[in-house]
């Protein structure tokens, strides 16, 4: 779901940039020592996903798995995914280096979201309940990411609404797919080391004094 260079107008591209520096900002001050290995795993795995696409017009279609990373690092999402974001546009010309921000906003800020409206239900004794509150935050990070992409080609231009809502229809199998492993990370997680999500959930801020 990478928006590519020169899709965007600028006042588009300048916004997703400075909410996305906001977005990394809170992110880094938030993670402390236990959440580095999980922030670089969560980002490898989003790289790897998301490097198998479909081109599909200014945008593309392919797995993201940010709804575990959200569901595991809360704020600490953005970091681990800019990076992730910023590799791929490097290396393999996906997205472009241009709408990084956008990017970046469009799949960071789902994952967060999702983290404080499931983090409770992940947290229940029962597995079933948390395996349902696991695929919802899988399913609907997809879904918000394919309509903050929407938003922001429909700000640019009327020219782009009807292949924003091709992306939106593109990625209802996808919104099945991840919803069904996001869960079933959560049973594995609840099984060998339910405490995970309780470290994971603290509100807490690192100080860099």
């Amino acid at each position: 779901m990478h928006i590519v260079d020169g899709a965007l107008s600028n006042e588009v591209v300048i916004g997703g940039a400075v909410l996305a520096v906001g977005g990394i900002t809170i992110g880094l001050k938030k993670m402390d020592m236990e959440k580095i290995p999980a922030t670089g795993i969560l980002a490898a795995t989003f790289f790897v996903a998301s490097l198998i696409h479909v081109p599909l017009g200014p945008s593309s279609v392919h797995l993201i798995m940010n709804g575990l990373a959200g569901l595991i690092l809360g704020w600490t999402a953005f970091p681990a995914l800019f990076v992730g974001l910023l590799l791929q546009a490097i290396f393999f010309g996906y997205g472009g280096v241009t709408v990084l921000g956008v990017n970046t906003v469009a799949i960071a800020l789902p994952a967060v979201l999702m983290h404080y409206v499931c983090k409770a239900g992940l947290q229940h004794e029962s597995k079933k309940v948390a395996m349902i509150w696991g695929g919802t935050a899988g399913a609907m990070s997809i879904a918000l990411t394919a309509l903050f992409v929407t938003f922001a080609l429909a700000l640019t231009g009327e020219e782009f609404i009807p292949a924003a809502k091709l992306i939106i229809l593109a990625h209802s199998p996808i919104m099945a797919i991840e919803g069904f492993l996001c869960a079933c990370a959560v049973a594995l997680i609840h099984r060998v080391k339910p405490e995970l999500f309780e470290i994971f959930s603290e509100p807490k801020e690192v100080s860099h004094a």
